[in-house]
């Protein structure tokens, strides 16, 4: 199923949180929400799910507008961060619980419960009480719940934030891969900008109330339309220069330019700089080198202030050169973007 989100406006407590949202989420497509604490991503979700009032605009499922209804004829389910299990029950009744509301036969319902709890790899934990249970465990309980339900659209907000690193990459893995064998329409809310680009297919990234970008991950990642949305997507740096007579001209960097002249900073990302040990470019001097397993990260210091640049570490070994010495540096133009001062 689709979702359509046309000039959205919410408001709490006579404050406008949601103003004028607009997306389109094709059928079967992985959205995240993306942004910091405050900017409306878990508004716009309970919106859609119909938690919340809205004041302006509409919410529809392929052709029909499910604004005004209630939450329960919507057809969307939403998976909270606190997940709402009933601790007392067993992961059967947990998982049963909205089939009960339908009074699905109890044969039906039992084999209905044994395929969820295949799909989230939790065989054999039928009688399993939550309380009983890890916190990676019962995630997949409170999905194999939702997914009890049929959804036309599944919600999640944050559902993996309270999870360690290796159990949020472990439960992403699953839900994407639900998603992909489900044909899934999905949308999740997350601060973590990995998470997203990991398992959705377009990100909006949101601020204050606003979409600043709707797009594929690769593009937020690589063609920002802001510096806003840039800083948010992954580290960058900057290079100040002015385009004139078609050229943008920088200490760092030169290449031709369609942009209007004019005072700009390149963008670029730290895996779009090479270093180089050419006896005529060394301008840029190694303030700092950090390990991080496979890469390099370093800090390069120059005229016109600081550079970082992530490499594989196996190159860096191979330049020779340690923290104090001057190298030279190439810029892949490509993967820059220009933004006017």
């Amino acid at each position: 199923m689709s979702l359509t989100i046309k000039e959205l406006c919410v408001d709490l407590q006579k404050t406008r949180i949601l103003k004028n949202i607009n997306l389109e989420i094709r059928t079967g497509e992985f959205v995240s929400l993306l942004g910091a604490s405050g900017c409306g991503k878990t508004t716009l979700l309970k919106s859609i799910a119909g938690l919340l009032e809205t004041q302006e605009g509409d919410i529809r499922i392929d052709d029909t507008s499910i604004t005004n209804l209630a939450p329960e004829k919507r057809g969307t389910v939403i998976v909270f961060q606190d997940l709402r299990l009933f601790p007392h029950m067993t992961v059967e009744q947990n998982i049963s619980f909205s089939m009960d509301l339908k009074k699905i036969p109890k044969k039906d319902k039992q084999a209905q419960v044994g395929e969820l709890l295949k799909a989230v790899q939790l065989e054999g934990f039928e009688k399993r009480k939550i309380r009983e249970m890890s916190g990676g465990q019962r995630q997949r309980v409170a999905l194999a719940r939702a997914l009890a339900a049929d959804p036309k659209i599944l919600l999640l907000d944050e559902p993996f934030s309270s999870l360690d690193e290796n159990l949020r990459c472990e439960m992403a893995d699953l839900v994407r891969k639900l998603h992909h064998e489900m044909g899934l329409t999905v949308v999740m809310v997350t601060h973590d900008k990995e998470e997203a680009m990991k398992v959705s297919d377009r990100i909006a990234l949101m601020k204050a109330g606003e979409v600043l970008q709707y797009d594929k991950p690769e593009r937020m990642f690589y063609h920002p339309e802001s510096r806003v949305v840039a800083d948010y997507m992954g580290q960058t740096n900057y290079i100040f220069g002015k385009v004139e007579n078609g050229r943008f001209v920088s200490r760092a960097v030169s290449f031709e330019t369609q942009k209007a002249e004019g005072e700009y900073e390149l963008m670029v990302r730290p895996s779009a700089i090479t270093l180089t040990v050419d006896e005529t470019e060394r301008m840029y001097q190694i303030e700092e080198v950090m390990f991080e397993g496979e890469t390099a990260e370093i800090l390069l210091k120059y005229a016109d202030g600081k550079l970082t640049v992530w490499m594989l570490h196996r190159d860096w070994m191979k330049l020779g050169v340690k923290t104090g010495e001057l190298v030279g540096i190439k810029i892949d133009e490509r993967q820059g973007i220009l933004f006017q001062k």
